[in-house]
């Protein structure tokens, strides 16, 4: 299977076994099948990948005019005949949410001008930030931010973090119009999910697309060293472009940013993929405050753990720990090897995969509480992933 641009994402179940580390680098895994997952980020110049352009005739042919049989007189709607999707009304989501979604411009400075090369989107997270992507502002040198409504600003990159894909900007302005800050915890399969952004970097505004929410907790490779854990999977449409916009419920409330979307040799399969909220939360509010963001680092290696359920069937019941780093926080709260780590802080975690992600949500030098199966249970200060 050819890749699209990127590397492909291994999807599938963990074998027992498979040690996954929480230090410098994510785990990699076997997987049984993959489908390439592309970063959503519009090449519209000089930059290499695939350009998208939308193509007009100056002057469209005439339509045919053909003879109908004389019908009823329609129906005008009532006030109360209102679209919606899911029980949701997607323009009065959309009202609420797209004066907050940007398009975001990289390129560079000519002759006094700004060129622009590349084109994202955004979510306005204060009156004077906004979050974006990693990959859509990494290596910029200069940025400009249009507003949905038509006002244009050179924007300040604050700092990007690449483990999380997330990135804020700055605008020489204070009245900005940030987004309600939703929760993921109690978002299900089937609810309605909204994404709003700037997909080819089209003029007019940001765009709107509906879906659902189509799985939770999903482990997305967007490059030979980058794994984005705990995705949100949606069937609204993201398109180029569209990485760094929002992805809200059917309150308008933002639940994640659009990341990646996957594809394979047939063309783009549907899938989208979203930073959750709080992640994305955590790591802007760090970066803005100190122009960076750190990581957890437990101290251990670890493996999923399996437990019969059958003569033949196992389920996954928490991440055994392989190995205990040396004078890490691990070792020195007393973790031992051959131990198993149930929770984090009263969050279930029955696998690799969600101990990774439960750690996603704290930054270096918070304090945690972990649950072992034997019982114990213990309380640590998170150390710094370097």
């Amino acid at each position: 299977m050819t890749m699209t641009s990127g590397s492909g994402t291994y999807i599938g179940y963990e074998p027992p076994g498979t040690k996954a580390p929480l230090r410098s680098e994510p785990p990699r895994k076997k997987r049984g099948g993959w489908i390439a997952v592309v970063a959503a980020a519009l090449v519209v110049g000089g930059l290499s990948g695939a350009a998208a352009s939308v193509l007009i005739d100056d002057e469209p042919a005439a339509p045919v005019v053909i003879e109908v049989p004389a019908a009823a007189e329609p129906v005008a709607p009532s006030n109360t005949d209102v679209p919606t999707f899911l029980g949701v009304d997607p323009a009065a989501v959309g009202a609420t949410v797209i004066p907050s979604i940007v398009t975001v411009q990289v390129g560079s400075i000519q002759n006094g001008e700004f060129v622009a090369t590349a084109s994202g989107s955004g979510v306005v997270f204060d009156p004077s930030h906004i979050i974006t992507n990693h990959h859509v502002i990494d290596g910029a040198t200069a940025v400009r931010v249009v507003l949905s409504d038509g006002r244009v600003y050179d924007a300040e990159i604050v700092g990007s973090d690449p483990i999380t894909d997330v990135g804020v900007l700055v605008l020489e302005t204070t009245d900005l119009d940030p987004l309600t800050l939703g929760a993921t915890d109690t978002l299900t399969v089937g609810m309605p999910a909204i994404a709003v952004g700037s997909p080819l970097g089209l003029d007019g505004g940001p765009s709107l697309s509906v879906g659902v929410i189509s799985a939770l907790g999903r482990e997305v490779r967007t490059g030979p060293d980058v794994v984005l854990f705990g995705m949100i999977q949606t069937d609204a449409p993201i398109t180029n472009g569209s990485s760094g916009g929002a992805l809200v419920d059917a309150n308008g409330r933002l639940i994640g940013i659009t990341t990646a979307v996957g594809a394979s040799q047939l063309g783009i399969e549907g899938i989208g993929f979203a930073t959750p909220i709080e992640i994305v939360e955590r790591v802007a509010t760090e970066i803005i405050e100190t122009g960076s963001a750190s990581h957890a680092l437990l101290g251990i290696l670890g493996s999923t753990a399996f437990e019969p359920i059958s003569e033949s069937g196992v389920m996954p019941v928490g991440v055994t720990v392989e190995e205990v780093t040396e004078s890490s926080p691990s070792a020195i709260a007393g973790i031992a090897v051959g131990q198993v780590i149930t929770s984090v802080d009263g969050v279930p975690v029955r696998t690799m995969d969600e101990l990774i992600t439960a750690l996603r949500h704290y930054s270096a030098g918070e304090t945690v509480t972990i649950e072992l199966t034997d019982g114990g249970m213990v309380t640590l200060q998170l150390g710094t992933r370097e």
